[in-house]
């Protein structure tokens, strides 16, 4: 059999930082931690490797892994000098996941494994504190009842807040040792009520369900929506790590705390977390107990009274440092730090590179490049180009007027409107009817995670900076505002109260994650401003890429936009845009309503001058940069009017009568139409449609080039062509019309004629097609559609099946499908070269701002990619990213 169970701890390391694939994120930094010194205490790692042998096997253990766990054990047992199961002296474990990909709250933990009626009795007794014991005690009931016994969290709850408001208290820990000892066995008395069965009592029970437990929440839904978000493989799966307690709940010397090594949401070289004293990992993490700050300088910016940890424990604090600064420099990268003070001694449970927001990420790149910890190529692979998207959209108007609720803890930040939900179902079916939601928790769990992608923004009455909602808001790029401790939420009744004034369900507020303020109404926002650390990374990132990246944009605003965020040219303006204008819709109307060529001229005449001045206007933001023009590329019956309603105002409008306008209808009417008379075919059948779109061009950009000096380059794209004559005879209207308006004008300038490979046709004949075409830009949305099979439009009622089924590996209308249209791009490629060496290359379909998909286009030697304009830059980051792997 295979080794699944690695130690570590006591001098002992069966693996290090490298075996994250082995040993999960988790496992493989315990291991390394030890083996450098720290206090770390002993423990075992079930490896990633068994997870798929545990579901293969039907959720069995086999007695080869049982004799490694019983062998980890004993080296637990061996260090810390107890007994698993002894009822004097009493071992407890922790055991925890650990996935290679950070997927912080997703999965399950249990705390205080090993207490039972008699072991508690011995922790009372070794501990010398009672109070201590039973806390533990009924925190394994609760914990264990949730996690493995699958039992209604709820009335565990319900229970412990019926004991404080009997006895009067307020706090957990104000209840005393006979208290906790009546509320166990009440916790016991409800386990029995709804599992039907007394508590385990065998402690090596207990253990295999709670291993058990952890390796099935790999496949809970709430992990399986987050690797699907996250794209982290299934396969990849889980391990378990188990770990002797050690205890922050054990009185006023002891503690439990999660930190940073810098701020995770600016990015500052501070130290950033939070601590509880008396308290247990959980109680921070699920936002119970709102923490306290681990600096003075935290405490004192956030005016907050209870004593920091710099000033409650000074030398433990000391010592913490010391190893934030030993492991931040020995990962090269901040961290995220799990520890535990027990009775002042100083224990790491974790460490792991840390979520940040975006703006982090690139301050703390640059910063770590210009300390010397890391390359500035390193910096430029270290962050993750979706994640600029946070930067990349607007933020709320410091000068507009805010309607301020009420103020909780900036824990993600960035900023947005939405009308206040409760719920996270709700949530999710509000965004997917299109509406910006808020969603409003008193505290989120992990099922709370759909909602928490649909939402604009994350609202959470308790919990700290490092609570759950706070974590995946950050590592979602949501603005998340917690802690807002003077909300009252009524999730059922569907309203929150604060400061005497009552939001409902539907009406709109505004988070600023950046501040913390949560505010009745909408709130006017203005454009980010992309310089600093973003400039800095973004000109390394220029300084290492080959792929150029341009934008798909049809208006002036798109064009000025995308070349503020770096756009070096046009990759796709898609004419049609252009027609549906309601100040020429009439005209393109005429003109599919005429008769013969003769009154097609007439409405082409018409528009004209309004092409023109289209062009001229994008030609002037893109002076001496390269525009790809798509030519009128839809079925002509889009631009007619649809329903009934709309038949007689259009006919009015185009001076014909409305019986005309539904028989043209008719006539144009199409069962195929994404398949039929479109593209190329349109400038086949009506040549004089391609004729006044390419005089428009030539007009605008000699114009253009007159005026500034500086001459665009337009670059003349035929759509759909799937032969060498449909090119050819397209190429000469082109052609004819540039030679026109340059004799006309009195002055030239550069252009192509090129294609859109978006048949898999046109692909295998890409050697024949590149005897006319000047350059390729691929229409991956269209080469996808064309060559799966699918729709598109279609594909969402069973894409999500396919990719959880595993026979898509991503969306192929997301991330490119590399296997099957990525053989016919790398096809077409090749041929193209070999009949015209040095054809322009590039790809202008949605799969041009999705960095999976830019690195194939820089494995295939493309020569640039196409984004919208607010992809620019993660097509940049993602282009850069890619020279640099394809240089290892």
């Amino acid at each position: 059999m295979s080794q699944y169970v690695y130690r570590f701890g006591g001098g002992v390391s069966d693996g290090g930082k490298g075996d994250k694939n082995l040993l999960g994120g988790k496992g493989a930094n315990l291991a390394e931690m030890a083996s450098i010194g720290l206090p770390v205490p002993p423990g075992f790692t079930i490896s990633t490797e068994f997870c798929q042998v545990y579901y293969d096997e039907g959720r069995a253990f086999p007695q080869g892994l049982r004799d490694e766990v019983a062998k980890g054990i004993a080296h637990i047992e061996g260090i810390t000098g107890k007994t698993f199961g002894d009822a004097a002296d009493p071992l407890l474990v922790s055991v925890r996941s650990g996935a290679r990909a950070s997927m912080p709250g997703m999965m399950d933990t249990v705390l205080n494994l090993g207490l039972n009626d008699e072991t508690v009795k011995g922790l009372a007794e070794t501990s010398g504190d009672a109070r201590f014991a039973w806390d533990s005690y009924r925190r394994f009931i609760q914990m264990y009842s949730d996690v493995v016994l699958e039992l209604d969290h709820g009335a565990f709850e319900e229970a412990l807040e019926i004991a404080k408001e009997d006895r009067g208290y307020y706090l957990d820990t104000e209840l005393t040792a006979d208290d906790l000892q009546a509320l166990v066995a009440e916790y016991k008395a409800l386990v029995e009520k709804q599992w039907d069965k007394p508590f385990p009592q065998d402690v090596h029970d207990q253990l295999w369900g709670a291993v058990g437990a952890v390796f099935g929440s790999w496949q809970s839904e709430r992990a399986k929506v987050y690797r699907r978000l996250n794209d982290i493989p299934a396969a990849w799966g889980t391990a378990v790590n188990v770990q002797a307690m050690v205890f922050g709940n054990m009185g006023d010397t002891s503690a439990t705390g999660v930190a940073f090594t810098r701020d995770p949401a600016k990015g500052d070289r501070a130290y950033y977390g939070e601590f509880l004293i008396n308290a247990q990992g959980e109680d921070v993490v699920a936002g119970i107990r709102t923490p306290q700050y681990l600096t003075v300088a935290a405490r004192e910016a956030a005016g907050a009274k209870p004593a920091s940890m710099e000033e409650a424990m000074p030398e433990v604090y000391g010592e913490l440092a010391k190893v934030f600064d030993l492991l931040e420099t020995h990962y090269r990268d901040m961290q995220d730090i799990e520890f535990t003070v027990q009775q002042g001694k100083l224990w790491m449970l974790q460490t792991r590179s840390g979520k940040r927001t975006a703006k982090a990420a690139l301050k703390i790149a640059v910063d770590m490049a210009e300390e010397g910890l890391i390359t500035r190529e390193e910096a430029v692979s270290r962050v993750e180009p979706q994640a600029l998207d946070q930067l990349l959209h607007p933020t709320l108007d410091p000068k507009a007027i805010r309607d301020v609720l009420t103020k909780g803890l900036p824990a993600s930040p960035g900023a947005a409107s939405g009308m206040a939900v409760f719920d996270s179902d709700t949530a999710e079916k509000r965004a997917a009817a299109g509406e910006s939601v808020i969603l409003i928790r008193t505290e989120t769990s992990p099922e709370d995670i759909h909602g928490m992608h649909a939402a604009k923004g994350i609202l959470t009455a308790r919990g700290g900076m490092t609570s759950h909602a706070a974590v995946v808001a950050r590592g979602m790029g949501r603005p998340c505002v917690s802690g807002a401790g003077s909300i009252a939420i009524d999730a059922k009744a569907g309203v929150m109260r604060v400061a005497g004034r009552e939001i409902r369900a539907g009406h709109i507020v505004t988070i600023d994650g950046t501040t913390g303020e949560v505010m009745a109404g909408a709130v006017p926002t203005v454009q980010p401003e992309l310089s600093g650390d973003f400039g800095t990374l973004m000109t390394w990132a220029d300084g290492v890429r080959r792929l150029k990246v341009r934008a798909n944009a049809e208006t002036p605003l798109d064009a000025k936009v995308a070349r503020e965020f770096g756009a070096e040219g046009i990759g796709l303006c898609r004419t049609e845009h252009m027609f549906f204008d309601a100040a020429r819709i009439t005209a393109v109307r005429q003109m599919i309503l005429a008769e013969d060529e003769a009154g097609r001229r007439v409405a082409l005449d018409r528009l004209l001058p309004e092409q023109r001045a289209d062009f001229i206007q994008l030609f002037e933001v893109m002076a001496g940069l390269p525009v790809t023009i798509r030519l009128l590329d839809p079925p002509l019956h889009e631009f007619l009017p649809h329903e009934e309603a709309e038949f007689a105002e259009v006919a009015k409008a185009a001076g014909v009568d409305v019986d005309v306008l539904k028989r043209r209808a008719a006539e144009l009417h199409e069962f195929n139409p994404m398949l039929g008379h479109r593209g190329c075919r349109l400038g086949v059948t009506y040549p004089e449609i391609y004729e006044m779109q390419a005089r428009a061009i030539f007009e605008a950009a000699v114009e253009v080039a007159a005026k500034s000096g500086d001459a665009p380059i337009p670059e003349v794209m035929i759509p759909l062509v799937g032969t060498r004559r449909e090119l050819e005879l397209m190429k000469q209207v082109v052609d004819k019309a540039a030679q026109a308006v340059f004799a006309d004008m009195g002055r030239t300038i550069e252009y192509l004629v090129g294609t859109m490979i978006e048949l898999p046709r046109a692909a295998l004949m890409a050697g024949e097609i590149a005897e006319i075409g000047e350059f390729f830009s691929f229409g991956t949305n269209d080469l996808t559609q064309t060559t799966l099979g699918v729709s598109r439009d279609d594909a969402a009622r069973f894409l999500t099946t396919y990719v959880e089924r595993g026979i898509y590996a991503k969306d192929p209308f997301v991330s490119l499908d590399v296997e099957g249209v990525g053989q016919l791009i790398e096809l077409a490629a090749e041929r193209g070269r070999a009949s015209r060496p040095g054809i322009k290359l590039g790809i202008c379909g949605e799969h041009g701002g999705d960095p999976a998909s830019i690195a194939f286009c820089e494995a295939t030697g493309l020569d640039y990619v196409s984004a919208s304009p607010y992809r620019v830059p993660i097509a940049r980051l993602a282009a850069a990213q890619a020279a640099l792997a394809s240089k290892k």
